[in-house]
């Protein structure tokens, strides 16, 4: 998946110039549904594709997008693979364990996880061990979250039923969600030592609470729609702005387009919404779906997953089906092949910058990995 500079074409390209302080283009080798940050200035990805040997690799940031001053429209060169590896099956989740050297992945076929080594010593990703996670062979794969703040462990599961945390040296298992259903899980992600959000497919969710006691059954809301839509989550981190107290805003996200903030202690009632069209991507399934929180830029969330586009929507101002984004990333349908019968690829994956506030990364499926400063219009007006 070496990274190489993309076409950047027609009066878009223009029009960039005033959208964005940078934006960085990029092809890989093959396409990827992973992007994870081991650092400041480096990311993992790794390829997703079926029937093949996957690479992961441990990419470099362009030296120019990591400068404080202005770059401009740059698309340089300049990903450098630090380290890599390969997968002998498609990497779907893609996470670091805090404070170590160590990846772990999932993805189809099958249940397990696999952990992987990034070499002290070398260039080399190495796969160290698997943990087995009860799934069912040929059932949907299991999701992932990385454990914080005591030993290096992952929260894991694939349907409601199987939702644990392991140990990922020991294999030991430490905590059971002790949830009950068929109902796929969609989403995982934890928010300190203690506690993790849970997202269901039909759009459930739930705050699990590692301390306590074994057997306990942890409760889920409300499905929030209508049946037949997938839906994803992602809270606010706790870290970040405003988001104190025991039940942080969590954002969901439908394959309908249904974008709403929750307070977990009142889950039937919105606290804020916005209606968009729905996913657009001929036999998706909705399983792209994501929405993420910005680290370091108080009320902003961006969303992918339902065609070519991330949106970024302010969550401050007026909430409604008419709520317009406050910024769209279109730059992979623009490089996308155009010709009859062509589909614009949809996205794949995206993520914040930890620090940068206004700075993304994005891929598709076509392969392309952009990296985008964004302009707020309400400063340019």
């Amino acid at each position: 998946m070496a990274a190489g500079p993309g076409a950047m074409e027609g009066d878009w390209l223009f029009d960039s110039l005033r959208l964005y302080k940078d934006l960085h283009a990029f092809e890989l080798q093959g396409p990827t549904r992973a992007i994870e940050w081991t650092g400041d200035k480096s990311i993992c990805v790794a390829g997703c594709e079926h029937q093949k040997k996957n690479e992961i690799l441990q990419l470099l940031l362009p030296p120019k997008l990591c400068a404080q001053e202005k770059q401009g429209l740059c698309p340089d060169r300049d990903f450098r693979v630090e380290r890599g590896g390969f997968s002998g099956r498609p990497v779907y989740n893609l996470k670091r364990i805090p404070d170590s050297r160590l990846l772990v992945t999932s993805g189809p076929p099958g249940g397990a996880l696999q952990v992987w080594e990034m070499a002290e010593d070398s260039d080399v990703i190495r796969a160290a061990s698997t943990v087995g996670t009860g799934a069912a062979a040929g059932g949907p794969w299991p999701r992932i979250a990385a454990t914080v703040g005591r030993a290096p462990g992952v929260v894991h599961g694939a349907r409601l039923s199987d939702v644990q945390v392991t140990e990922v040296e020991s294999r030991a298992v430490v905590f059971r969600a002790g949830l009950s259903g068929d109902d796929e899980v969609s989403s995982l992600q934890v928010l300190d030592a203690d506690t993790f959000l849970l997202c269901s497919a039909s759009g459930r969710l739930g705050l699990l609470d590692l301390r306590q006691a074994p057997g306990t059954p942890a409760s889920l809301g409300p499905v929030p729609g209508p049946a037949g839509e997938r839906w994803c989550a992602g809270a606010r981190d706790r870290a970040g702005g405003g988001a104190g107290g025991p039940d942080p805003a969590v954002a969901s996200l439908s394959s309908g387009g249904q974008l709403r903030i929750t307070d977990l202690r009142n889950p039937r009632r919105p606290a804020w919404r916005a209606r968009r069209p729905g996913t657009a991507v001929p036999g998706a399934d909705g399983e792209l779906l994501q929405v993420t929180w910005a680290p370091a830029l108080d009320g902003c969330l961006a969303v992918s997953g339902l065609d070519g586009t991330v949106e970024v929507y302010d969550t401050t101002a007026a909430p409604g089906d008419g709520a317009e984004p406050l910024f769209v990333h279109r730059g992979h349908l623009f490089m996308a092949p155009d010709g009859p019968g062509e589909i614009p690829p949809p996205v794949t994956a995206h993520t914040w910058h930890p620090w940068r506030p206004r700075t993304l990364l994005s891929a598709a499926a076509d392969g392309s990995l952009h990296v985008w400063d964004w302009t707020d219009p309400r400063a340019a007006g």
